[in-house]
């Protein structure tokens, strides 16, 4: 059984055709189609849930120097509670996937 998260039930009363993807029943596509999404994200806002998204805590006296070469985000602008988007990249600096940096 897939699992579902906590938007689950907003996405489908808006009309997303739901898909599974990491194990999850996660939103494709709404009725209103991409040219409209991208239109609302461009002009107002947008929402990305990412619940489904796996978690890694990392700690240590050498943490914050490891995640600062890891990833794009300028760890130094951050303090206790923020959070930030970002991505991850390989050594030749490409991206392998987009990250959410919080500050605990």
């Amino acid at each position: 059984m897939l699992q579902r998260t906590p938007l689950y039930e907003t996405h489908v009363a808006m009309g997303g055709r739901m898909v599974e993807f990491a194990g999850y029943e996660l939103p494709v596509q709404y009725p209103t189609g991409p040219t409209a999404e991208h239109h609302a994200v461009r002009t107002a806002a947008g929402l990305f849930d990412i619940d489904h998204m796996g978690q890694f805590e990392i700690g240590g006296p050498d943490a914050e120097i490891c995640l600062q070469q890891l990833q794009v985000w300028d760890l130094d602008q951050m303090v206790e509670g923020d959070a930030h988007y970002s991505v991850l990249c390989y050594d030749d600096g490409t991206v392998v996937d987009d990250i959410f940096l919080q500050i605990t």
